[in-house]
């Protein structure tokens, strides 16, 4: 049976965002552009989410009183990471729509589940094994080869929560250091690219994407992203086949993204998906008329969702750590750069304190012997 089709959210109504961080920042501001209020509700005071929202809770995650308190404020939840805990969002789904659930939620903060929820929707993935035990580990090794790599299945991100195992002896090591188990082996993917692919998806089922893009990473943290990836057309229409399936499988309300690893035979493997906006989708702010944060919205509040419609190639650069943050004032000077800061107070090496998008015209990066020449910096 046909579910029902919500009416959209009227202007000025409230969007409940569950997480503080710099998604919850640039998705508050795009509903602002769009006449919608925000309530951010983080643990964390002064986030820069709630630099921007009109409305703010500081909260734990498990407080009943003060999530009660938080869905009768809002019309609508929704969540800018996928570690909010599931038994939260089981919390406020009886008392306020909940999008894009938490089925999405717990699939997403699973890497175990995310692999057979994968698999199931047809969607390709390399080799992996669950890991429970010591004995487990050593019998997905003898099955899998080396180099692999042992990744926590909860919490982990940036590189964290994960070991690349090259010889046996690394393998207790890693094992006893890793936490919470249980653990997941993958195999290691000798990959081309990494290449990801963001869709929306509305609460009437329709599904919009976005050009698949091509990162690159430094120590474990994305670093640039370029759009469109420079790939062949079936392989980026197959990227973005392969996360419109994915929203429609999870019966998504929101954004999607999916990373994929490109092999040298051009077929892709799924790596990791998350039912939220996606630092690989920053570009699209700047590049496209309309961005990942408005879709989202859009799709959270049940309006329509236009095509993205790409009108320039780009080239995202983040903003990690003092080192890179301290270019913001010549980037702030370039004519062709868009520049997005996060409100934080402290730039630590390793955290995400922005990002620049460097705008060119279409068929820019296709004409570039290396793409990373156009980086901003």
């Amino acid at each position: 049976m046909t579910r029902p089709v919500p009416a959209p959210l009227a202007p000025g109504s409230t969007i409940g965002i569950l997480g503080g961080g710099q998604l919850g920042r640039m998705s508050a501001l795009a509903a602002a552009a769009l006449g919608y209020r925000c309530h951010v509700f983080a643990p964390e005071a002064d986030s820069p989410g709630m630099q921007v929202a009109a409305a703010r809770t500081v909260g734990g995650y498990d407080d009943a009183v003060a999530l009660a308190a938080f869905a009768a404020a809002v019309d609508v939840v929704t969540f800018e990471f996928e570690n909010v805990p599931a038994a939260t969002l089981d919390a406020l789904a009886p008392l306020v729509p909940c999008r894009p659930g938490v089925a999405a939620l717990r699939i997403g903060q699973d890497r175990v589940a995310e692999k057979r929820f994968f698999e199931s929707a047809g969607i390709p993935v390399g080799p992996w094994r669950e890991i429970t035990t010591r004995e487990s580990l050593h019998a997905a090794i003898a099955e899998l080869g080396l180099p692999a790599v042992l990744k926590t299945t909860r919490l982990g991100y940036d590189g964290r929560g994960q070991a690349v195992l090259r010889a046996p002896g690394d393998a207790d090591a890693a094992f006893d250091r890793l936490a919470p188990h249980p653990l997941i082996l993958e195999a290691f993917i000798p990959f081309a690219k990494e290449v990801s692919a963001i869709a929306a998806r509305g609460a009437d089922g329709q599904v919009v994407t976005f050009d698949a893009v091509e990162n690159r990473h430094a120590h474990h943290i994305l670093d640039l992203s370029f759009a469109p990836a420079l790939v062949p057309a079936g392989v980026a229409a197959a990227a973005r086949a392969h996360v419109a399936a994915v929203a429609t499988a999870l019966d998504l309300i929101g954004i999607l993204a999916l990373e994929l690893f490109l092999q040298a035979d051009g077929t892709l493997l799924a790596n990791e998906m998350a039912p939220r906006p996606h630092n690989s989708g920053h570009w699209t702010m700047d590049a496209c008329a309309h961005g990942q944060f408005e879709l989202h919205i859009r799709a959270v509040a049940g309006l329509p969702l236009p095509d993205p419609g790409r009108h320039h190639d780009a080239v995202m650069k983040n903003l990690v750590g003092p080192d890179s943050f301290a270019a913001w004032p010549a980037l702030a000077a370039m004519p062709d750069v868009a520049l997005h800061l996060y409100g934080k107070a402290e730039a630590r090496p390793g955290r995400k304190l922005g990002h620049a998008n460097r705008l060119l015209p279409i068929g820019s990066l296709a004409e570039a012997q290396d793409p990373a020449d156009l980086s901003p910096l």
